[in-house]
């Protein structure tokens, strides 16, 4: 596969794509964040992006009120920048039908609990939290999912647990499941990375690292090993 080249899109402060765009930096994850697009022009996501010296575009409904045009905007920038992955790290509108088909299997997002569960429109940030209190769970957790043309609902790729306390708020609930965000988000997409990911309908299967690395190996290298 070729290396990751990363369109990062968001709405918000951009602390899962600081935390990737870290991991990028000091070698835990192979790949390159390419261009940042956000929907909003306050979005700390922009200001990061370009402290970093990394292309960052405002792409808004305002600008752009016909959702092809929309998608068609994000596409080009894409293009211009040599993207071929799409990271959406807290975006807070829903990914145009031509986008998913352009670069299915190529789009994650993540979610603040464990789908199916607590999910689909409107089930976002703390309204999400407030929901897992409300149900009166004791398990939350975190989704990093294939995103496909409905809300939340593409195959998961991880998904990890967090305990809910009995004095939980949605705000510590949150900061807790965040916390889990900032760690799977770059696992996944390491996984993709390295080649890893089989997806089969709604299966998805996780190669073990050392399967990867013998079905990567040059026939050269297979002879060699059966002469010694």
């Amino acid at each position: 596969m070729e290396k990751l080249r990363i369109a990062v899109l968001a709405s918000g402060r951009g602390s899962n794509f600081e935390t990737i765009l870290k991991n990028i930096q000091t070698g835990k994850l192979d790949a390159a964040i390419s261009v940042v697009i956000s929907n909003r022009k306050s979005a700390g996501a922009l200001e990061i992006a370009m402290d970093n010296k990394i292309p960052a575009y405002l792409v808004s409904g305002k600008q752009f009120p016909e959702q092809r045009d929309f998608d068609d905007q994000i596409m080009e920038l894409m293009e211009k920048h040599g993207a071929n992955f799409i990271v959406l790290a807290g975006y807070m509108k829903m990914i145009g039908k031509d986008i998913v088909r352009k670069y299915k299997n190529r789009i994650l997002n993540i979610h603040p609990a464990l789908l199916p569960s607590f999910g689909g429109k409107g089930m976002y940030g703390h309204y999400v939290h407030e929901a897992v209190l409300n149900y009166g769970c004791k398990v939350s957790g975190v989704t990093v999912h294939l995103v496909d043309e409905k809300y939340d609902n593409g195959p998961p790729i991880v998904q990890s647990c967090v305990p809910v306390m009995d004095d939980d708020t949605p705000e510590s609930l949150a900061a807790r499941v965040l916390k889990e965000e900032h760690k799977v988000f770059t696992e996944a997409l390491k996984y993709f990375a390295e080649d890893r990911i089989e997806i089969n309908g709604r299966k998805v299967i996780i190669k073990a690292e050392q399967q990867n690395r013998i079905r990567k190996n040059t026939p050269t290298d297979q002879k060699s090993t059966r002469t010694k």
